[in-house]
């Protein structure tokens, strides 16, 4: 798998060149962080429309998101993050995006760096790009030990996929047009950052990690808490290994470059 330097990439706008994209913020309970989120995509990478999955929020994140100038679609209840991720896809396939970005919700990723997963796609050089934190590791990433189960995963995701994966559990990634039309029809639920990194290989896609830094949370609460560790760690190795045993999703039509 090829490995993209920062220092290579220039922090230019994307040339679309008459693509549209969509950059896809699933958020439950983020309204001390939501409108910052938005107003920040809208500045830095004005090139992309912006939804907001609003994912069941008790809060403000709804009408934050909105006043800061989103799109946003209400889901009725809580799907979890695998759910509102795959709304966002569908909204992207149904309204004919070329690319489509998933970006958290409570300020932790870096607007002006989705250009850095933008240009791989356009240049026709992957189908996925995930941002990393370990490629070149600055900012906040994580705990110790949150970062050893990473790397974990990272090796057995790697040793499925037959590719180097540094970062399988970044929600920092971007999708070209074969990446949204697999995504809106199938979405792993339950573990879905790992799990679509063996869902995407098994369907032919090719993945690549950009250095992606982190911010720590500005507000709300991980949807992924510290507490359930090893018992986490273990009902996610089991998903990966579980997804890479399933046979290819049959598509409604064909999912091709």
């Amino acid at each position: 798998m090829e490995v993209l330097r920062a220092d290579s990439v220039r922090r230019a706008p994307p040339d679309l060149a008459g693509r549209r994209a969509l950059v896809v913020v699933p958020a439950y309970n983020e309204a001390e962080a939501i409108a910052r989120t938005v107003r920040d995509l809208r500045r830095q990478a004005p090139w992309a429309d912006v939804l907001v999955v609003n994912d069941g929020s008790t809060d403000e994140t709804p009408e934050r998101a909105r006043a800061a100038g989103a799109k946003v679609l209400d889901l009725p209840v809580n799907l979890g993050i695998g759910g509102a991720v795959q709304t966002g896809y569908r909204y992207a396939h149904e309204n004919g995006y070329d690319l489509a970005f998933q970006f958290d919700g409570d300020g932790q990723h870096r607007a002006r760096r989705l250009a850095d997963l933008a240009r791989p796609l356009l240049a026709a050089e992957a189908d996925l790009v995930v941002g990393s934190r370990f490629l070149r590791p600055r900012g906040a990433t994580s705990s110790v030990g949150r970062i050893a189960g990473i790397r974990v995963l990272a090796a057995a995701v790697s040793a499925v996929t037959g590719r180097r994966i540094t970062d399988p559990t970044s929600g920092f990634r971007g999708v070209g047009r074969c990446g949204i039309e697999l995504f809106a029809q199938v979405y792993p639920q339950d573990y879905p950052e790992p799990e679509s990194l063996v869902l995407a290989h098994k369907h032919g896609l090719r993945v690549t990690e950009v250095p992606a830094a982190m911010r720590r949370r500005r507000g709300g609460v991980s949807s992924i808490p510290f507490w359930v560790g090893v018992h986490y760690m273990a009902k996610v190795l089991l998903a990966v290994l579980m997804e890479a045993l399933k046979a290819p999703v049959r598509l409604e039509g064909e999912v091709a470059r």
